[in-house]
């Protein structure tokens, strides 16, 4: 029998000049002296902040040294053959009590290139958002660079950006090349690429604590932005209780979310991966190899392969985030 089991890591806390108190207050995740939290890594590869395994026979051990000695058994065959010992997915929590910045990221092929790194396509599920609250996606008409550049250069981004209203439940889908930031009042999960590479468009003439504004990547962000124009920006999709619903599917992750008020059980044998679970409501008791392992909001769990079958056991229910390679 393979020595891995249910894997929960140590979260990785981050302050941001736009952070808050909601990674606490929400979440119920103590960040300590920081005097705030943007951000929380809590299943990273990322090699400047590697996740370490928190509780059981594993405790203390990296991700990438997980890697490098369980391979398929830990994220199946055909992602390890494809990622290698770089684990393909970063699960954060994000807390806006300001807006972030206006950001772009780029893809595969320009990340590969410039920075040696894969590139960065997202989801954000909203768990919570203050009244009003909005973000912004995309742009609200066909543009080009030079109509940007005029934009930007003028003080007037903001003229052809599209915003969007953002409440609990909802879900945007943004590949590498759309220009976004998260609005004021939001509090995320967010699944990602491996990879930590920004390039920050405009930042509303913001200055940290020192008086200084933060850095813009104005000329880097160029052949990164996909100027077009689309429909929806919004993830369309039925809720439904008691189901696994599926929110988003693309080559790199397909997340579900799973809003049951009963317990469940979930046959994993005909996936070549790993699973990742987000908790963002309610709670339940996950069994698996005759173990059980409690599970509640803010926690984030990461299946390794070869356990197929558990069991989700609830007495008041639970919301998560499934998500997988397929």
């Amino acid at each position: 029998m393979s020595a891995l089991y249910p894997l929960k890591f140590k979260t990785i806390f981050k302050d941001k000049i736009w952070g808050g108190q909601k990674i606490k207050t929400y979440l119920h995740k103590d960040f300590g002296s920081l005097p705030n939290c943007g951000e929380t890594w809590e299943i990273s590869g990322v090699k400047s902040d590697v996740s370490v395994v928190n509780g059981g026979a594993l405790d203390g051990e990296s991700l990438a040294d997980l890697l490098e000695r369980f391979k398929g058994e830990l994220v199946g065959e055909k992602v390890y053959a494809h990622f290698g010992n770089v684990f393909p997915l970063l699960v954060k929590f994000i807390d806006a009590n300001d807006d972030l910045s206006i950001q772009v990221h780029p893809n595969d092929e320009l990340a590969k290139k410039r920075h040696n790194s894969f590139g960065k396509t997202e989801m954000w599920y909203v768990i919570e958002s203050d009244p009003g609250s909005t973000l912004i996606s995309g742009f609200n008409k066909e543009t080009n660079e030079q109509e940007y550049l005029d934009k930007l250069n003028s003080g007037h981004i903001m003229d052809i950006l599209n915003r969007e209203d953002a409440n609990a439940g909802d879900v945007f889908f943004l590949p590498a090349g759309r220009v976004h930031t998260i609005g004021k009042g939001l509090l995320i999960a967010e699944i990602q690429q491996t990879s930590d590479i920004t390039y920050r468009i405009y930042d509303f003439d913001r200055v940290d604590d020192k008086g200084h504004k933060r850095e813009l990547h104005t000329e880097e962000a160029l052949a990164a932005i996909d100027y077009k124009h689309y429909p929806e920006y919004k993830t369309k999709y039925q809720p439904e209780k008691d189901e696994t619903v599926q929110l988003v599917s693309c080559p790199y992750f397909t997340t579900s979310i799973l809003d049951f008020d009963k317990s469940t059980s979930k046959d994993y044998s005909d996936l070549d991966s790993f699973i990742i679970y987000v908790c963002f409501e309610g709670g339940f008791t996950l069994k698996a190899n005759g173990e059980e392992y409690p599970v509640k909001v803010g926690d984030c769990i990461l299946l390794p392969k070869v356990i197929e079958k558990v069991e989700l056991v609830t007495s008041n229910g639970f919301k998560i985030l499934e998500s997988y390679i397929k």
